[in-house]
């Protein structure tokens, strides 16, 4: 802009003769963008009303170059808005509705309700939806991190836009518009006394229009706020009822992901109240539109209601035979809640499950089914090249630790040392280390008995380093002992140790000795290398 055509726009915004509006507003359709520009910029810094309407009904035909200046002037259109919501000319109407938005214009909200409510009105519908629209404005902008170059305070605007909902509902029977209604949930929060008082009471007026929104908006402000009675502990029934029949997948997916892994106490107490699900489907093609998660918080879910035994146990059949690898492993854990052959079935199918937590799942509840050869799955699963299966396994096979082997060892028979010992063995991930521990224990009987252990469990082999030392033990039984144990350790340290000690000052360790060396020559004992204490 030249620098006399700027000083012209800026005397005509400046001077206060009211006549410049008259030279400005058909600058407003010139074709040159820099005059046209100028005299926009002029007309809002005046602030006439008169040039309001002309910017405000040109509206609907703006640039985006116009909206920017527009919004950089927000406010300044205040009055004409206001008018032309008041007003009848419908293009007028569109255009403030539009301005209202656009502006985010809340102080509005009063007047547009006010004509939402008068079923006579022409813009009646259009008021209402332009209301329902800057309560979902609003409502991002207190969801959202607070901007504080903007000076208005969105909690602030929340109050007093609520308290003109509130009185809205209040007149519903009269008006029966069931989108101030819905922008009402939009803002309210759930200890909005109107609110509860609606949801407690089923012969008030909106009782019905608020359960139709609750069950039927699909506007994320409505979905959370219906979310949040999961967390309240005095939650009116008609709301925690409603969880229970939306059907939509939009809430189905919230409300899983809501419950979550780790619910509140308070959320599993209200869903305890729920004996159904009208939405819930034990089909491959319902489950296939949830993840991993969700399906796993479906089967926690029936599991935390109060339906009954056999329709949860129907939803935990589905997720079990049709499931995601998530949902499975949540669906075998489940299993335990429930007995019976058909129960008993699925935990064996899940034996042969592709997911090693779905088989780990099983393995720990097999004995306590009486599965059949439980015993000898788990000593199978003990081998497994899965780590979770591995520990599943060893779990169930506490009884064969060989803290318990050793504490008993003294009482059984050679034949039961043996079997025994060789479970210890395989199950007991720390039998080796803890053999070579005993050892060194400085009581001549912990030694000895390891000494026994060991051989009862042919475990000579892994522990040859700890039993050499004790062929040296100053105990002359420990050491006839390690001489025996030593009958099966065919390397050339361990018949090296054997021929010394063919010349120990004990005349029984000698003899042990002679006979290991005598075993070994003969082909009795295991051929393969030692791996060492592990």
């Amino acid at each position: 802009m030249s620098k006399g055509l700027n000083t012209t726009f800026q005397f005509l915004a400046d001077t206060k003769n009211e006549a410049a509006v008259r030279v400005l507003i058909p600058a407003l359709d010139s074709p040159d963008p820099t005059i046209e520009e100028g005299a926009l910029r002029a007309l809002l810094k005046r602030r006439s009303p008169a040039g309001q309407r002309e910017i405000l009904g040109r509206l609907h035909n703006i640039s985006d170059r116009w909206k920017e200046i527009l919004g950089e002037g927000r406010g300044r259109l205040s009055v004409a808005i206001r008018d032309a919501v008041l007003g009848t000319d419908p293009q007028m109407f569109a255009n403030a509705c539009q301005a209202a938005l656009w502006f985010t214009e809340y102080d509005l909200t009063a007047a547009l309700i006010n004509v939402g409510e008068d079923s006579s009105h022409p813009h009646a519908a259009q008021a209402a939806e332009t209301v329902l629209e800057l309560s979902e404005r609003l409502y991002i902008e207190l969801t959202s991190p607070r901007d504080y170059r903007e000076r208005r305070d969105p909690q602030l605007v929340r109050r007093h836009v609520i308290t003109s909902l509130e009185n809205s509902v209040k007149r519903y029977t009269t008006h029966k518009c069931d989108r101030i209604v819905e922008a009402f949930l939009v803002l309210a929060k759930r200890d909005n006394a109107v609110l509860r008082k609606i949801l407690q009471d089923p012969h008030d007026g909106s009782y019905r229009a608020v359960l139709d929104a609750l069950t039927r908006s699909d506007r994320p402000a409505v979905l959370h706020l219906l979310l949040t009675f999961l967390d309240d502990a005095h939650a009116p029934s008609a709301a925690i009822s409603i969880l229970a029949h939306r059907g939509d997948a939009w809430f189905i997916d919230h409300l899983l992901k809501h419950l979550g892994a780790s619910p509140s106490d308070t959320a599993r107490q209200n869903i305890k109240r729920l004996t159904q699900f009208a939405w819930l489907k034990n089909d491959p093609e319902f489950l296939n539109t949830l993840d991993d998660d969700a399906q796993g918080v479906l089967v926690r879910m029936v599991l935390w209601s109060g339906m009954k035994r056999l329709e949860a146990f129907e939803t935990v059949r589905a997720v079990m035979k049709h499931g995601k690898c998530g949902g499975r492993r949540s669906a075998c854990e489940a299993l335990a809640d429930f007995s019976g052959a058909d129960a008993n079935n699925l935990v064996e199918e899940a034996l042969g499950d592709d997911d090693p937590m779905v088989q780990a799942a099983a393995l720990v509840q097999i004995r306590q089914r009486g599965i059949p050869n439980a015993m000898t799955r788990l000593i199978q699963m003990v081998e497994s090249p899965d780590e979770e299966v591995r520990d599943a396994a060893r779990g169930q096979l506490e009884e064969f630790s060989l803290e318990r082997f050793l504490s008993a060892f003294d009482a059984l028979d050679d034949q039961v040392r043996r079997t025994t010992g060789a479970l210890v063995l395989k199950v007991d991930p720390g039998a080796i280390a803890g053999l070579a521990e005993e050892m060194q224990n400085r009581a001549r009987s912990r030694r000895l008995r390891a000494l026994a252990a060991i051989q009862a469990m042919n475990a000579a082999r892994q522990l040859e380093t700890s039993i050499l030392e004790l062929v040296h033990d100053e105990d002359h039984m420990v050491r006839t002992e390690a001489a025996r144990a030593l009958g099966a350790c065919d390397t050339a340290v361990a018949r090296q140790a054997l021929a010394q000690a063919r010349a120990d000052r004990s005349v029984a360790v000698q003899t042990a000795a002679e006979q290991s060396l005598l075993q070994l020559d003969h082909g009795r004992a295991p051929l393969d290398p030692p791996t060492g204490v592990t």
